[in-house]
């Protein structure tokens, strides 16, 4: 199990995540996004508008997504 916080993975705050997976994790702070999308909360809609652009370009969201991985893969079990 490893633990990321909301702006490890790009976003606004300080939300805490725990995951076994990158994919878990990815999926939950993709839920997230989208939970504060609906409140419209201002700064996640700033960063998400970012996430936007990079989405655009395939070989952009393929070298983000890699980072986001090496940051899980670094990160300590937590036991």
């Amino acid at each position: 199990m490893k633990k990321m916080i909301c702006s490890q993975l790009g976003g606004a705050c300080e939300q805490e995540f725990f995951a076994e997976t990158f994919e878990d994790m990815a999926a939950l702070s993709q839920a997230h996004g989208k939970e504060m999308f609906a409140q419209q909360d201002e700064n996640h809609l700033k960063f998400q508008k970012k996430m936007m652009e990079v989405m655009k370009d395939p070989s952009e969201m393929k070298l983000w997504m890699e980072s986001k991985r090496e940051l899980f893969d670094s990160l300590p079990d937590l036991k």
